[in-house]
């Protein structure tokens, strides 16, 4: 046996324990969802043994989770779109920045990853009230409460997943070559030419990466919603929670996230594939 052999032997032999625990701890429960979403429900009988496609139908034809995927589409969009529109400019500052301002800044970015994601809700929830910092100064500027509202759900979801973005541009960032840079201003570049035609096409992979992260945990988010957006803006993920625990409709809410995943599975591959086009184009 040659030695080539022998390594490839025991890479997959390394690699073995972590696939059984990829299988057992995602693949496992994602497939016993699967089948649990196509068993029928009674509300008198319970989950019932018979198969049947009538919760996807319900969810594909009923216009109240309809509106609420369309909802958490477009709110999953405004998030990933005001990240990347803060989170890139923030990243390109921290790529350019100097010891020690460079660690100062880069735990100021991650300092809310510090904090439980309730506690910040909550934080937003009193500063949102009408009574709060933010709540009263809107509402002396002739706004209605944003306490509720979908405003207070993307306020919340921008400070949770900014850091999520600035992160994989910053690392992209510092792939860029710096003396690439000066090169451009040799050439009687502007500052404005020089970031959207040297600097921001070459940070792309960075901003793709940010941008799935984003929408993919926005999408599925909870905690936010459900706190700053109450009863009157409901996400997926607050469907989901409410079919499993309080309908105790279980192949309902696996219907409903079955299809959630799906549906970001092709937005995402969709986006990906157009965000490569895009860098392929500005490299050649």
């Amino acid at each position: 046996m040659s030695t080539a052999t022998m390594h490839a032997r025991r890479a997959r032999l390394a690699t073995l324990p972590l696939a059984v625990l990829f299988f057992t701890l995602v693949l496992v429960p994602l497939l016993l969802t699967v089948v649990l979403s196509f068993h029928q429900f009674d509300y008198q009988k319970g989950i019932l043994p018979d198969y049947t496609l009538e919760q996807y139908l319900t969810v594909l034809t009923d216009g109240y989770f309809l509106e609420i995927f369309w909802r958490t589409l477009w709110i999953s969009l405004v998030t990933t779109v005001l990240c990347i529109l803060i989170g890139a400019p923030e990243a390109y500052v921290l790529s350019r920045m100097r010891r020690p301002w460079r660690s100062i800044f880069l735990l100021v970015v991650l300092s809310p990853l510090l904090v439980s994601l309730v506690v910040r809700a909550f934080g937003w929830s009193i500063l949102l009230n009408p009574e709060g910092v933010v709540g009263s100064a809107v509402a002396a500027l002739g706004f209605g409460p944003i306490l509720y509202s979908p405003v207070a759900v993307i306020i919340g979801l921008v400070h949770i997943m900014l850091p999520f973005m600035v992160i994989p541009v910053w690392t992209s960032l510092q792939k860029i070559d710096p003396s690439v840079e000066y090169a451009a201003y040799s050439l009687s570049a502007s500052r404005f030419q020089t970031l959207s035609r040297v600097i921001f096409p070459q940070a792309l992979p960075g901003v793709l990466s940010g941008s799935l992260i984003v929408f993919g945990l926005t999408a599925s988010s909870f905690a936010i919603p459900a706190l700053l957006g109450g009863r009157r803006v409901k996400m997926v993920a607050t469907v989901v929670y409410d079919q499993f625990l309080v309908e105790l409709n279980w192949p309902l809410g696996a219907a409903i996230a079955i299809i959630l995943l799906l549906a970001n599975v092709a937005i995402m591959l969709s986006y990906s594939r157009v965000v490569e086009r895009s860098y392929k184009r500005s490299l050649g």
